[in-house]
């Protein structure tokens, strides 16, 4: 069950994240649909944790690096490596390598709010798990009970 849930993640983050790339530059690559099903994973793994405490203005950096992190690498491997081009921020400021750069970072740390809640509705809707409350400022562990 476990695998049938993290692949039903996986797709609904890459198609989600192809989506997202349509409607902002018109166009994505199918490298993206991979990319976003690992990113929407991470997001899932982040929000789920209890080792990240409850609130997801404190998850939401852990977020936003994940992406980032996966973003480097995949730009590694798919535009420098293989050569693709499918992004380039070179014009963007504070860019490393023209592969990731601090405004979509920044972006990612606001959607990744949105994304978790995407994905504990998608986990009450197909795999009737409990739908937990989304809560921005509560600090602290959760309590045994609540893991």
């Amino acid at each position: 069950m476990k695998i049938l849930k993290n692949f039903a993640i996986f797709c609904f983050g890459g198609l989600s994240y192809g989506l997202l790339e349509i409607l902002w530059r018109s166009c994505t690559h199918i490298s993206m649909f991979f990319v976003g099903g690992l990113c929407f994973l991470l997001i899932s793994f982040i929000d789920s944790s209890p080792y990240f405490g409850r609130s997801m203005i404190l998850k939401a950096p852990l977020c936003a690096g994940a992406v980032t992190a996966v973003e480097l690498v995949s730009g590694l491997l798919v535009n420098v490596t293989l050569g693709l081009g499918v992004w380039d921020y070179s014009s963007v400021p504070l860019n490393f390598m023209g592969q990731i750069c601090l405004p979509f970072s920044l972006i990612w740390l606001g959607l990744s709010i949105p994304a978790a809640l995407a994905g504990r509705i998608l986990k009450y809707l197909i795999f009737s798990e409990p739908l937990p409350p989304l809560r921005l400022f509560s600090f602290g562990v959760p309590a045994k009970e609540e893991i």
